[in-house]
């Protein structure tokens, strides 16, 4: 089934439906830049020169081609990604979704040809509210597979890019499962007491280290394997590094919706007004049993 067939037999909002369409649309788009990149250099190869130039270029990319869409269809009132510092209100907005995007998450992996991914959160209006007041979350992975994965509170489903160039099911209502992986952001020697006794357990308990450097791609593993992936607040970075609107939130919706749970490590991040759009915080995403366990440490002040 197609994804746009998907969205109707599922009884999508139509103005919902046809926004969600249209982002699926920018894949090809984006996944485009990857090679018109690549062949920029003599060789073929995917360089960057010291400043990180050339990753910089594929993230303002992939931001123009969302921001410019959505300025013309006119599908949403208000737009935030991470490259952006302020809010952007569009005129004469057929609809008063705000959307919330990070473009191109893992874009240094590119030039060793791994995975990335871009994150899309939907709210009914303002951005700047917690996580629980999306109407829909979204993620691209671009692999082997382009792979779609979208929630809107029914359930979580997955498509994938076929070669006509649209979206068709893979599966359907999936529910994060019981697994032993773990994906850990961070310096081991920078890791605060209670998440590195959390560590601790978790390798104790035969946890396996997986983390690629691609937020999209570590938790789209955690979704299908089970486990936990968390970039914690830690030494200097107390607060964290990952954003709470374009990282945290849309990626804790789908899981959420999967069966599984986000938190800063005290609380769920899904309940957290966002101060700024720029806001970072830790990040604790996947199973629950592994949510409880850091909760319960961080509370006892391990």
């Amino acid at each position: 089934m197609m994804l746009k067939d998907f969205l109707v037999n599922s009884g999508t909002d139509e103005k919902l439906a046809e926004l969600i369409l249209f982002l699926s649309r920018q894949a090809q788009l984006v996944k485009g830049g990857f090679l018109t990149s690549c062949l920029k250099t003599p060789s073929g190869e995917c360089t960057k020169n010291v400043y990180g130039e050339e990753q910089m270029a594929l993230d303002k990319y992939a931001d123009k081609i969302f921001i410019s869409g959505l300025q013309e269809t006119q599908l949403a009132r208000y737009v935030a990604t991470e490259e952006q510092e302020q809010v952007i209100e569009i005129d004469h907005p057929k609809n008063n979704f705000g959307v919330v995007i990070d473009p191109l998450d893992g874009s240094s992996l590119i030039d060793v040809n791994l995975c990335v991914g871009s994150i899309i959160g939907i709210y009914p209006g303002h951005v700047l509210e917690k996580g629980a007041k999306m109407v829909a979350a979204l993620y691209i992975l671009y692999g082997p597979l382009t792979v779609l994965t979208f929630t809107t509170g029914k359930g979580v489903h997955e498509f994938v890019l076929d070669d006509s160039g649209e979206f068709v099911l893979k599966e359907k209502d999936i529910r994060i499962p019981e697994g032993k992986i773990y994906a850990p952001g961070a310096l081991r020697k920078d890791y605060l007491p209670a998440h590195a006794k959390w560590i601790e357990h978790l390798e104790q308990s035969g946890y396996k280290l997986r983390f690629s450097g691609c937020f999209v791609a570590d938790v789209h593993q955690i979704l299908h394997k089970g486990g936990v992936f968390t970039y914690p607040g830690f030494k200097g970075r107390e607060k964290g590094k990952l954003r709470m609107l374009y990282e945290a939130n849309p990626m804790g919706m789908i899981i959420h919706e999967a069966g599984g749970a986000i938190s800063n490590g005290r609380a769920d991040i899904l309940t957290i007004i966002p101060e700024t759009i720029s806001q970072i915080t830790p990040i604790y995403v996947g199973g629950k049993k592994e949510i409880r366990l850091i909760e319960k440490f961080m509370a006892d002040g391990l």
